[in-house]
């Protein structure tokens, strides 16, 4: 699998629908990023929220320090501390909001060019790396 969009974010985006916006504010709603085994999690165009992930590994973390500028998509490096479980491929990016994780859109799925993937979890910290040019344009 390449880098993808989930279409139901992007026909949600495309319609202007409110929580699909990407400069959200930074704490209990934003961008979010969640590690993915993809031995159970496999990439499917049709899932359209969090609910719909199986194979999160560690803590998923907010990417702070966002920027919007012609059409890239940036934010800060990630780092998960003390990370257990199941190797990483892939990271799954996704728009957190104050309800439940059924109402959270998944944004992409991002399995190749990014520093630090793949990665197997040994206990200690894992870094993601952005692509100097950003995290993905539009």
């Amino acid at each position: 699998m390449a880098n993808a969009f989930y279409q139901e974010y992007m026909q949600n985006l495309l319609a202007g629908t409110a929580g699909y916006d990407l400069d959200a504010a930074e704490g209990t709603t934003g961008v979010f990023c969640a590690l993915i085994d993809t031995g159970t999690y496999t990439f499917n165009q049709t899932h359209e929220f969090y609910s719909s992930l199986s194979g999160v590994v560690g803590t998923d973390q907010e990417i702070l320090t966002k920027t919007i500028a012609n059409g890239t998509f940036d934010g800060t490096d990630l780092t998960y501390t003390a990370v257990t479980g199941n190797s990483v491929e892939a990271l799954v990016l996704y728009r957190k909001n104050a309800g439940a994780n059924t109402t959270w859109p998944l944004i992409c799925y991002i399995d190749t060019g990014v520093t630090g993937l793949p990665v197997t979890p040994n206990g200690g910290n894992i870094t993601i790396t952005w692509n100097a040019s950003g995290i993905f344009t539009l």
